[in-house]
């Protein structure tokens, strides 16, 4: 038959273990919610790089098209 210190040995040491686990938990959740944040800002970050590409390759394309042959690597900077 276990003696009482061992047993309020056991309880505390039940105790410090379930402390660790609800912090653990909680450091999981924030880093849960760090990581979906990080997610979010990634995919609107690449919608984003998407739209500029496009709106490149159209002003590119604006610029191929012109009529007159403007070539943007002829003309000359603004301080000529």
């Amino acid at each position: 038959m276990p003696d009482h210190e061992s047993l309020a040995g056991l309880a505390a040491r039940l105790e410090a273990l379930e402390s660790r686990t609800a912090h653990q938990e909680l450091w999981l959740d924030q880093l849960d919610e760090a990581v979906a944040s990080q997610e979010r800002r990634l995919q609107e970050i690449m919608r984003l790089n998407a739209m500029m590409q496009k709106r490149l390759r159209e002003q590119q394309q604006a610029l191929n098209d012109q009529p007159d042959g403007f070539d943007p690597a002829q003309e000359l900077p603004p301080h000529y």
